[in-house]
């Protein structure tokens, strides 16, 4: 019996950063030999990064791929450890993702992935073909560049495994952990003890529970030890990637990365002993399924991960030790901690390699303006927490990033500070303004630090109702003024998309003002249920749904000590584009004609449960039944759809934008629709009035207390 180290890594990388991508795997091994590892598995596509898209067709991204190869291959921290690696890979003129086993400048296996992820956010069938041979393998020929290396002319492809001295490895990737039939089942069976998963799974509020059960299960009844890998970190695009590297023994989770973090390098180990998989295998039902299992081939090498004795394990290493009573409590992060954290994360990767000097929020004094300019204040919350750490890499780029000289001694410890060198916000005012909104602005820049201005922009709005003016003959009004629907909505549009011009003008010259070089990333503040509604002004100024968002305020409130916080989730949300008067007063929910409560739920049933104007009705007639008439929902429904098909449109030039709802109508690739629809459904909404009609109300009408007394 001999005790056997294992881990799995997060890398932060970065689509088509071959050399910093080419530091981060060595820097990756490097840290695992230190630990006494003798198996290094990374995450989905680490040489290239898996965000490439469309590159990944391109011949180069490949080319590039297997020279990073080579220089592992011949790399002094490769030597001596297993690594699992993932890159494409042409086989036979044919482009396949892949995880290549690499041993002492030796490739022992390329495993190409069998089923691929293309749902959501992901296209991979766009760029890659799966691999259908299931326990078929063939020769893979390898490039030259890698002949020289190795000395091999061509070596395994295909659905295998390896067998060490002492134990067998198998790989699955990703999706694969997914799906009804995973590969760990039937390799589990043929004897194959160790797993590796490498992933490219991005961040999605409450997505990691799922991914923790199915690692859990993955090894519960089958036995074995799961090392999961994931890329962590911004790669180029929408998604934020959570890292959360595990290793799972027998079912119960025994180590666990982090899920939000700024690390560019997170390497998670821990020490087991493979008898402890045998003894969880001692079972009669499995054994009958074992012995009638098909055979995998196996790749044959002549070395062992195990030293073959009792291994003395560090104290640090104990973490992870399996000492049969040892328990290890899985940490989950509340959805408004992961909207502080991930969206922070994200936003740091974004600025350090967009290579700009900061970001510029216009402030409304709403709550969603508010929740961009706290996630910035969080993100720096973790850029002084890290530099309090030592950690060279964010120190180096918060220096480069505030304008800072290259000798600078400058450590960027106070979170207020550093919001004060990078983050600018203002309040852009109009006649429609209050002075609540204009005050709460104000305030939150004070409390987080941020180079704040304010002004007013009247004089804009009236030169270009002038301008309309003298070129036209009329002069629009506002509806409180005897002005039309038309009149009254195109006024209101016109100062959300100036706010939009002036937010780009003072982004591009505020650096300048302050005497610094570069400009400002201008971030957006529209949320998740108001982009479905519609509710937004296309190529305005405008992130999770609004009850999160509130959670999330609430929750910065306490953990950020920012009272000023309590003032925006007790104030009523309003545009303040109309003027207001001593009967009305503009209101989010009044204009959208339904509430950000009811928006999450049919956002939900939309995306997330699939349903069309008609099924959304009939679950909701179930589940609203008791407080709406039948008739009520449907008119209900109906006016969701109508809006949502009329304003779809706005979706396709929505601001690129961190994705974290499952049900978020992002037009670029996760929420596929037309944006030309019969915005009024005839077929669709006459179904939905016969079966309203003939229902019976279920509703229970609440009798106010006074009319009980009487």
């Amino acid at each position: 019996m001999g005790h056997l180290i294992t881990l799995a890594t997060s890398l932060n990388q970065w689509a088509l950063d071959f050399q910093g991508n080419l530091e981060r795997i060595l820097a990756s091994i490097a840290i695992a030999k230190e630990r006494g590892a003798t198996l290094r598995v990374g995450p989905e596509l680490e040489v290239p990064g898996y965000g490439c898209l469309d590159h990944f067709l391109e011949g180069d991204t490949v080319l590039h791929s297997w020279e990073v190869l080579a220089k592992v291959l011949t790399s002094e921290e490769a030597q001596g450890i297993v690594c699992d690696i993932g890159m494409p890979v042409v086989h036979k003129n044919v482009i396949y993702n892949c995880r290549v086993i690499i041993h002492n400048r030796q490739i022992l296996l390329i495993r190409p992935k069998m089923w691929l992820a293309n749902d959501g956010n992901y296209r991979e069938l766009r760029y890659f073909t799966p691999w259908t041979k299931h326990r078929q393998w063939e020769d893979h020929y390898l490039p030259r560049i890698i002949q020289v290396v190795t000395g091999q002319t061509k070596v395994t492809f295909g659905d295998a495994v390896i067998s060490t001295q002492d134990t067998c490895i198998g790989v699955e990737l990703c999706e694969e952990l997914f799906t009804p039939a995973s590969p760990h089942i039937l390799m589990g069976l043929d004897g194959v003890e160790i797993f590796t998963n490498s992933s490219g799974s991005h961040h999605e509020l409450r997505k990691l529970y799922t991914r923790v059960e199915l690692i859990k299960e993955a090894t519960l009844k089958l036995g074995g030890v799961y090392l999961y890998a994931n890329q962590q970190g911004c790669d180029g695009d929408r998604l934020y990637y959570d890292g959360c590297a595990m290793i799972a023994v027998n079912g119960r989770i025994v180590a666990q990365g982090s899920q939000f973090s700024l690390n560019d390098v997170e390497v998670v180990s821990a020490t087991i002993d493979i008898e402890d998989v045998r003894a969880h295998r001692a079972k009669s039902s499995r054994s009958m399924q074992a012995a009638s299992a098909e055979r995998y081939h196996r790749v044959e090498v002549p070395f062992a991960l195990t030293s073959g004795k009792f291994d003395i394990v560090r104290e640090e290493d104990m973490f992870g030790l399996l000492s049969g009573s040892k328990s290890f409590d899985v940490r989950y992060h509340k959805a408004e901690e992961e909207i502080a954290l991930g969206p922070a994360c994200w936003l740091w990767d974004y600025l350090r390699r967009s290579r700009t000097q900061g970001y510029f929020v216009p402030l409304s004094g709403g709550i969603d303006s508010c929740a961009t300019a706290v996630i910035v204040y969080s993100m720096s919350r973790l850029v002084a927490e890290a530099a309090r750490r030592g950690d060279k890499q964010v120190i180096s780029d918060a220096r480069r990033i505030s304008g800072e000289p290259e000798d600078s001694s400058y450590i960027p410890s106070d979170p207020r500070e550093f919001t004060k060198r990078i983050f600018h916000t203002c309040y852009m005012g109009t006649e429609n303004s209050s002075a609540e909104t204009r005050q709460r602005a104000k305030q939150l820049s004070e409390a987080i630090g941020s180079y704040h201005i304010d002004l007013n922009m009247d004089s804009i709005v009236t030169a270009v109702r002038h301008l309309f003016g003298l070129v036209t003959g009329t002069r629009p009004q506002f509806r409180a003024h005897g002005g039309s629907a038309a009149e009254n909505l195109a006024l209101q549009n016109i100062q959300a998309r100036l706010r939009m011009v002036l937010a780009y003008m003072f982004a591009q010259l505020l650096p300048w003002v302050r005497g610094r070089v570069g400009g400002l990333l201008v971030l957006g503040s529209a949320n998740v249920d108001e982009s479905l509604r519609g509710y937004l002004t296309k190529y305005d100024c405008s992130s999770g749904n609004k009850t999160d968002l509130k959670k999330f305020i609430a929750y910065a409130e306490t953990s950020f000590e920012l009272p000023i916080l309590a003032s925006f989730l007790n104030a009523v949300p309003t545009a303040e584009l109309e003027p207001i008067t001593e009967s009305y007063v503009q209101a989010d929910e009044a204009d959208m004609g339904m509430t950000y409560d009811e928006l999450s739920v049919f956002g939900r049933l939309r995306k997330n449960e699939k349903c069309g104007p008609y099924s959304m009705f009939t679950k909701l007639v179930h589940e609203w039944g008791s407080m709406l008439s039948p008739l009520q929902i449907a008119d209900k429904v109906k006016l969701f759809f109508f809006e949502h098909a009329r304003n779809r449109h706005k979706m396709t030039t929505l601001t690129p934008s961190y994705h974290a709802e499952s049900y978020s109508p992002d037009d670029n690739r996760f929420d596929l629709r037309p944006f030309l629809y019969p915005s009024r459904f005839p077929w669709q909404f006459k179904k939905i009035d016969e079966i309203a009609a003939v229902l019976p109300d279920r509703s229970i009408s609440v009798v106010p207390e006074k009319a009980k007394q009487d």
